[in-house]
């Protein structure tokens, strides 16, 4: 008896992931915890095993689709060894129902970690649907006609998507806006013959393709610049933006720098950057300022226990952000020795879910962009983004004994968004000085250790 494969909860925060990669096709024999499929979320990119050993029968969603944790993906049929000892599972407890897909034991807590975990963890649970039809069939109302949010109708009839041959993967079988795209994918992978709605193996070609319309390129983005684009018109959309910003003179910084980095290289193996001083200066300012460390949650806001900074990386795949955990914890060294191989991995898509969740702070180095004032977009569902600008020699004035005057130093702006619904102009401009104040007390006697 075929099985369904379920995508499994990697997180909390994780409600959905785009299907990036089939690694296997319909009559491929896998075994148990073989690589299946890779996934991409809105945190990271993993390769999904097998649950079981068994037979691939069936692909349920396509490549470049958007399904929620938990939607059957897949279908298999067990290995007959699998399928004596799940119903020997089944039957040693009587809370766990013949419902087939992924497994977890009695407690529903699993060993290890990562997507293996995930995977055993998942404990599929097949919904029962109120209608009639046959399994897949979309739900129905009373009247018996599919129910159609006018997005889906409107979609579908831009594209020229027969809906009746759908099968929906939404709520009760409704048809969803993924969907519809999903048959626009199957229908273009096979030349423009392909019947809407049926799952098709694509080859080894990349997931973001481009074309030529009446001479001009049209580029269809990958999953994670998919993900990136659908959470930023989340934040702008839901979030009421509103930013600020300040100079802050970094000559102790740079000089401290300067003097250090080669010792420091040679004692811990690793970069003495800039960054580093940052998240240092700012996890301070967000332990003096807790507001500013929180998330509108419901109507209320969630005041974050812990400083956890993620560190915005451009990376080949699209910007991820790796997190920095119990970032106040860690001296200026320890957050410069525990950055650079995070960031390798960001850069090299090796990430973990571990080294991306519970963030709840974001620090976007734009400054190693070029950049030198920017208005940067809120990682949802945080409460703040702080973007640390390129280190520019600029003239000044000074006040000394002697009174003014006009001198040289380097100067690195500092640009702040923030969630007008959990802080008003007055909170973030006492967050960002006192950033800029913890920046510029650095000096050559500053401690790193």
């Amino acid at each position: 008896m075929a099985i369904e494969v379920r995508l499994p909860q990697v997180g909390e925060s994780v409600t959905e992931a785009v299907i990036g990669k089939w690694l296997k096709k319909p009559g491929d024999h896998v075994a148990r915890f073989d690589p299946i499929v890779e996934v991409v979320t809105d945190k990271v990119s993993m390769e999904f095993p097998s649950p079981q050993a068994g037979t691939i029968t069936r692909i349920v969603q396509v490549e470049g689709a958007t399904v929620p944790m938990g939607a059957v993906i897949a279908e298999m049929e067990p290995d007959e060894a699998e399928r004596i000892d799940r119903v020997g599972r089944i039957v040693a407890d009587a809370n766990v129902g013949p419902t087939g897909g992924v497994f977890a034991d009695a407690s529903g807590a699993t060993p290890g970690g990562g997507p293996v975990a995930a995977a055993r963890a998942s404990a599929a649970q097949t919904p029962r649907s109120t209608s009639s039809g046959p399994p897949g069939a979309p739900a129905t109302t009373g009247g018996g006609a599919p129910r159609l949010s006018p997005v889906v109708v409107n979609l579908a009839n831009q594209h020229g998507i027969d809906l009746s041959k759908l099968s929906g993967t939404g709520a009760g079988g409704r048809i969803t806006k993924q969907d519809v795209m999903a048959a626009v994918a199957a229908r273009e992978t096979n030349g423009g013959v392909g019947h809407p709605g049926q799952a098709v193996q694509s080859d080894d070609t990349p997931a973001a393709s481009t074309r030529t319309i009446d001479g001009d390129r049209i580029v269809d983005p990958s999953p994670v610049r998919k993900i990136i684009a659908a959470r930023m018109v989340r934040s702008a959309t839901e979030i009421p933006h509103a930013w600020t910003a300040i100079e802050v003179d970094v000559s102790g910084m740079v000089a401290c720098r300067a003097a250090l980095r080669d010792e420091f290289r040679q004692r811990h193996r690793a970069d003495l950057s800039y960054v580093a001083f940052s998240v240092h200066a700012t996890a301070a300012a967000l332990k003096a300022n807790p507001m500013v460390n929180s998330t509108w949650e419901n109507g209320r806001i969630r005041v974050r226990g812990k400083v956890n900074i993620g560190v915005a990386v451009a990376a080949p795949q699209g910007l991820v952000v790796p997190v920095l955990h119990d970032a106040d914890r860690l001296t200026i060294a320890g957050i410069a020795v525990a950055l650079e191989p995070l960031v390798e991995r960001a850069r090299t898509d090796r990430l973990t879910t571990g080294d991306v969740r519970d963030g709840t702070f974001t620090l976007n180095n734009t400054g190693a962009l070029g950049s030198v004032l920017g208005k940067a977009i809120i990682n949802y569902p945080q409460a703040a983004i702080l973007n640390t600008e390129a280190i520019v020699k600029r003239p000044v004035v000074v006040t000394g004994a002697g009174g003014d005057e006009i001198v040289v130093r380097p100067i690195m702006n500092l640009t702040l968004s923030f969630d007008h619904r959990v802080l008003d102009g007055a909170d973030a401009s006492r967050f960002i000085l006192d950033v800029r104040r913890r920046i510029e007390e650095i000096g050559a006697g500053t401690r790193l250790d």
